[in-house]
Formats: structure tokens, sequence, C-alpha cells
């Protein structure tokens, strides 16, 4: 599909646009029902238009799926450093951009908008917008690409998306301690104070994991430094995988869970935060940063908890998310989030709702 047929199809619109790949995020964000849109695929952008491994940075249209993009940065030793979840294997690369979520690494690299360095979009009004350039010296005004990052796509259709790259570490180590979950934040905190390379944590069910990278010589002092159980690489690589994409067993069981009328949150904290004394099992990464908490607690009890040391919830997976997925707004935020969407969706054609009920 041309950009042009997109274009005239966007101004063409009567009603409203619902944005979509494989579909593998359309349990995120608030409550999707096939009546709120017309379906708009985005599944013909295909294919990397750029690519400069040398300059560490690739351009790919937004329905490329991320499976066929990771394997193209593989072969050239590299990667998408912020590990997006891949959800069953599926999602494309506007899907990514769309949601903003990022994987193990996010603490230790960065996230998706940190590493967005420029992006094409067709406006609610179809007019087709360059943002950003292809290295962060060349971005200068308003830096406009980042803010697609997580936006859900009420703000435009993403077409396309040049995105910084960076090399395989040269050696990595999986770490395993018998922490609880106390004694674990304590260990994280101290250890994210020390030059050392770690970059990526998770605590579960009794068990902190420290993925180390970075030069051959500094993983291994770091290993011999940190002690612990060395986890066998092909285990290793096997666990970073399903926690990356949701797949390993804290996440089965939390859809379990919520198939019984749990909910799953994802609670954004400062990293010192101590324990949250919450009902339900608890998954910690980012240092303490990112918490999972899985509970049948009524959500203004989780967002209290988490309001109260100054981090938000998010209602990740439930059955009903009448109580709103994200984090209410301020007023001076609301006002900038209306603004933004006024100035680029004026007629309100791209996913409505999908965010925040009034936007």
């Amino acid at each position: 599909m041309k950009f042009d047929d997109l274009q005239a199809r966007i101004r063409d619109a009567r009603a409203p646009l619902r944005i979509t790949g494989h579909g593998s995020k359309d349990f995120y964000g608030e409550a999707l029902s096939p009546m709120e849109g017309e379906p708009l695929s985005t599944l013909a952008l295909n294919g990397i238009t750029a690519y400069e491994p040398s300059e560490l940075f690739v351009s790919v249209l937004a329905g490329t799926p991320l499976a066929d993009l990771e394997a193209t940065l593989a072969a050239q030793q590299q990667r998408l450093a912020f590990e997006p979840p891949r959800f069953g294997g599926r999602g494309t690369v506007g899907g990514m951009v769309s949601a903003g979520l990022s994987g193990p690494t996010r603490a230790a690299l960065g996230s998706v908008r940190d590493h967005l360095l420029g992006a094409v979009l067709i406006n609610g009004q179809g007019e087709l917008l360059s943002f950003g350039g292809t290295v962060m010296k060349n971005v200068a005004g308003f830096d406009v690409s980042r803010v697609l990052a997580g936006a859900m796509g009420q703000l435009g259709l993403i077409t396309e998306v040049t995105l910084k790259v960076l090399p395989l570490p040269a050696a990595t180590a999986t770490l395993r301690f018998d922490f609880d979950q106390g004694a674990a934040l304590m260990a994280l905190n101290r250890w994210g104070g020390e030059p050392l390379p770690i970059e990526a944590s998770a605590w579960w069910d009794g068990a902190l994991v420290l993925r180390l990278a970075g030069a051959v010589a500094a993983v291994e002092a770091a290993t011999r430094k940190l002690g612990g159980d060395v986890i066998p690489a092909d285990l290793a690589a096997g666990f970073w995988t399903g926690l990356r994409d949701h797949a390993d067993e804290f996440f089965i069981g939390a859809e379990r869970a919520v198939a019984g009328g749990a909910r799953l949150w994802r609670l954004g904290l400062p990293s010192v935060t101590p324990e949250l004394k919450l009902h339900g099992e608890q998954l910690i990464e980012w240092g303490g940063a990112q918490r999972w908490v899985v509970t049948p607690l009524a959500p203004v009890a989780v967002r209290e908890a988490a309001a109260a040391v100054g981090g938000h919830a998010t209602l990740f997976r439930a059955l009903d998310k009448s109580p709103g997925a994200f984090a209410p707004l301020s007023a001076p935020l609301t006002v900038i989030h209306k603004r933004l969407k006024l100035a680029f969706d004026p007629h309100r054609v791209f996913n409505p709702a999908r965010l925040y009920l009034d936007l």
C-alpha cells in the first residue's frame, strides 16, 4: 500500500479508524471493542528502507514484523537494545513504538523513546509529516518523534521510523541469588551505585537474577565480585527471552489469575522504594523501578500505594478496565494531551479512547 492511498483513506474517513498490525497488543491500554473504529492495517508497510550498521541506525516501515527486523540486525551482530516484548513472536515496529513498551534492559540502556531518532507520520488531515533524523545531533526544534512513543496511535498513523541500534555485547553472564524481596531491593540499590556491568535484573519468588553484559574482562571481574550461582548460557537465554516476551512462569500464572478475576498491574516506582506490602505475587525488574503485581485488590488501593511512594500504576491486563488503564492525569497534563490530540488529529480520526477515554 502506498502512502498516498493511506493519506486518501484518512482524508476521506467518516468514522474513527483503529490502527492495527498483528493485534498482539490489543489487550493493552483502554478496553478495545471491534465496534470502536474501522481497522486500518499497517501490514502492507513492510521492509527496511535504510540500514547503516557502521552508523548504528536503521529505518524501517511500520508494518515490518519485529522478528524480521531483529533477524537483520543480528546478522550484523547488532540489536534493539531496549528489548521490546514480542508477545508470542508477533508484533510490528509501529506497534512497538505506539505502545512504548521496553524489556529487561530498560533501566541500563534506555527505552523505546530513547532510541527513536525519527519518524514519518500521516496526521488526521491526511498530511505526510517527517520528524527527526538518523543521528541525535540532527534533531532540532521540537523532538516530535519521541512524543509518538507510547501515544497508542492517537496522534497519527506511523508509516516509518528510524531507530538507533547497538552492537551485541562481547560477553554476558547470568547470576542467581537466593534473596527475599527486601534483601534483593537492598542489593540492587547498593550495586546500582557501583561500576558494575549490570544490564538487567529480575526478582521473583525468592530468587534474584542478574544479567551482566559488556567487555569480557568487565563481566569476568563482576562475576567474581558478586558471587552467586552462574546460570548456564542456554538456560539463561531462555529465561531472559521468556521475561522479555511475557512468556515466563510469572506472566503465564498472571494470565490465569486475570482469567479468574484478578488484575495484573505494572508499577513505575523510584528504584529505592522498599518492599510494597500488596496482597498478591510480585515480580521486580529494572533495579526496583518496575514492579509487576497480580492481585485481586481494588484498583484504588493499588494506585494509592504507588502514588504514596511517588510512583504510578498501569492496569496492564484485566477483564474489566473500567477503572482506567493508565494513571489519571493531572489537570495541566490533561490540557497538554488534549492540545496535542487537537494539533495532530483535530477530527479524532485515530484510535479514540485508546489512551484515555476522553482523548
